[in-house]
């Protein structure tokens, strides 16, 4: 006897709900990816215009200027195009109160003897861990600190 060769109904159903659920999770899947590959690459760009402005000091003699507006979510090496951060990362930024000009943007001033006016710089992710940029005022060293979640 010869028997129809195929998939029965039930095996079809079965098959279009697992494709349906894993289609389903794919958009919630590419927006945690999304926002970690946004969090990595910020803060590598941060610390590297950080390093960058440091040693811009030692090579051209004079003080640099390293631009952060937490309002606008940017920063910035002084004279240099503001560099936006992406929306779901938290920005907080703790330096001296002499370095906050009118419009609130504080600076973090690197000199040509390689210190710095320190403070930090805190990325933060919408699950509350992070990272803390900090900036050595005597040395003018740029040290990444992970923050724990709140």
């Amino acid at each position: 006897m010869l028997r129809a060769k195929g998939f029965t109904l039930l095996e079809l159903m079965v098959v279009l709900a697992i494709s349906a659920l894993l289609i389903g999770m794919a958009p919630m899947a590419y927006s945690r990816l999304k926002e970690a590959m946004d969090y990595r690459s910020t803060i590598r760009t941060l610390r590297a215009d950080l390093r960058e402005a440091r040693m811009l000091a030692r090579v051209q003699g004079a003080e640099v200027r390293f631009n952060v507006d937490v309002e606008r979510r940017a920063f910035r090496i002084e004279g240099r195009p503001w560099q936006a951060i992406p929306e779901p990362l938290g920005l907080r930024l703790t330096i001296g109160g002499i370095d906050w000009n009118a419009a609130r943007v504080g600076a973090i001033r690197f000199l040509p003897d390689g210190g710095a006016t320190g403070g930090s710089i805190d990325l933060m992710r919408p699950s509350g861990d992070g990272t803390r940029l900090q900036i050595d005022w005597l040395s003018g060293r740029i040290a990444l600190v992970a923050l724990a979640e709140r």
